[in-house]
């Protein structure tokens, strides 16, 4: 179960991601005392038996999580209304911090960000997905992704997420979907997570994703909002490349994240200011 939960209590006010499937738990803002959220977060982890605790912190909140075994892990520019986050992270396994590919990673990271930055003009093809297109979405992620960290293959999922106000953008060929991604929006920070990227596998090397990652910046910018981000498999040559290759910085890696493609996975973190562009 993926719920989120709003909590105002005496001195303390936040947004709440409780996610079972992938044993975390994440704030994904509050204000108010740090305490109090903390021992409201430590509850809810041990009853839900979550392995990983995250808070995305504003600077000034950051020292308390910090000492409280918290690290730092990464950061985004500019996600809440034009101030930084820090993602603040409390491993509450030892299996749950130790990854066995960092290395690997690292060397995915060097070399991803040897190439050289591309400017592309948007392809023609591509078209924003209306909820018309949630089957045939969710019959694309259904065959790339054998694992996920939300249900994608289910299209009332889609449906639910694009009334929620994120955009698809897709390229269709012979009535099928054959290349797909979104933008999740936070109206409230004026953010954008680039997500649910995916080409089916007859279709890969075609250079797809770099022009519809294009094609959802643009529609950021027609709605002001200039906080684009994203969260990538640290594992994925072709996905960091695409954004390091669009002119997104790195930001952080977060260990053992999620549950995507056939195992917990360490995550990339990617962001851009789109008012530079």
């Amino acid at each position: 179960m993926q719920t989120y939960e709003y909590i105002k209590q005496p001195k303390v006010e936040a947004t709440i991601y409780k996610d079972d499937y992938n044993r975390r738990l994440r704030v994904d803002e509050f204000s108010g005392n740090a305490g109090r959220l903390w021992e409201y977060v430590m509850e809810e982890a041990e009853s839900h038996q979550f392995e990983k605790v995250i808070v995305k912190a504003r600077s000034n909140q950051a020292g308390y999580f910090l000492e409280k075994g918290f690290i730092l892990e990464g950061g985004v520019n500019r996600y809440f209304n034009g101030d930084r986050a820090l993602f603040m992270s409390k491993f509450l396994t030892d299996d749950r911090r130790n990854s066995s590919y960092w290395k690997k990673e690292d060397d995915i990271l060097q070399a991803v960000q040897k190439l050289g930055e591309q400017d592309l003009e948007v392809s023609g093809l591509i078209s924003v997905a209306t909820e018309e297109h949630a089957g045939k979405l969710a019959d694309l992620y259904q065959e790339v992704f054998m694992l996920y960290p939300v249900p994608l293959h289910v299209p009332d999922y889609v449906r639910e997420s694009m009334r929620n106000g994120t955009i698809f953008v897709y390229i269709e060929e012979d009535g099928r979907i054959i290349s797909a991604a979104s933008a999740e929006i936070s109206s409230t920070n004026r953010n954008a997570e680039l997500t649910d990227c995916a080409t089916r596998s007859s279709h890969r090397k075609s250079g797809y994703m770099k022009h519809l990652l294009q094609r959802l910046e643009s529609e950021l910018v027609h709605q002001n909002i200039f906080c684009a981000y994203t969260i990538a498999r640290a594992l994925s040559f072709g996905m960091n490349a695409a954004f390091h290759q669009l002119g997104y910085k790195y930001g952080g890696r977060l260990a053992n994240n999620c549950i995507i493609f056939d195992k917990m996975e360490d995550m990339n973190i990617w962001e851009k200011d789109l008012s530079e562009f």
